[in-house]
């Protein structure tokens, strides 16, 4: 990953719509090239990560540690151990071969800067391709930026799958 245009800002007023931009776009690129590695260097050790569900009132779940989600991890070592999984073939929610994605962004928006913070909302579309078949997410990611340290880190992720009735399991490279 080349972060020339991402790192070290002086302050959290500093960096720049386009640095944001950029940083979303590295973070994309990431999953659509397979580096794993790469991508989990984009968030803090302490990041949740929380894609909450649907319930049958057509309202997103609230609490992911006692309502359904489609995925949570407390902090990165969850991110970490699916992108084990995913590189060694150990769960059974792997796909192999693994699918082609494309991660399109778009609408971001900064909805707050405070602190060492930077709190984000965007619209995402992903397609991805497996046995001749093409299939399509989007939704909506909400974030919050560290960029306390050298380069920003994604202290909190939560992803809104719109279309959430699926035919395969889902997982974080179709998000």
């Amino acid at each position: 990953m080349s972060t020339e245009t991402i790192d070290r800002p002086a302050t959290v007023t500093e960096l720049s719509f386009e640095r944001i931009q950029a940083f979303l776009y590295a973070e994309a690129r990431a999953l659509d090239d397979r580096e794993w590695d790469d991508w989990i260097g984009f968030y803090h050790p302490d990041c949740q990560f929380w894609m909450p569900a649907w319930d049958d009132f057509d309202t997103l779940t609230e609490d992911p540690e006692n309502e359904m989600s489609l995925i949570f991890y407390y902090d990165r070592s969850g991110i970490e151990d699916r992108v084990f999984r995913i590189k060694t073939d150990r769960s059974s929610a792997t796909s192999l071969p693994e699918p082609r994605t494309q991660h399109n962004l778009s609408n971001i928006e900064v909805l707050e800067r405070a602190g060492n913070t930077i709190k984000l909302r965007f619209n995402w579309i992903t397609n991805t391709y497996r046995y001749g078949e093409t299939d399509t997410h989007w939704g909506t990611s909400f974030y919050t930026l560290d960029v306390s340290g050298e380069k920003p880190l994604i202290a909190d992720k939560k992803v809104v799958l719109k279309n959430d009735r699926i035919h395969h399991v889902i997982d974080v490279y179709h998000i």
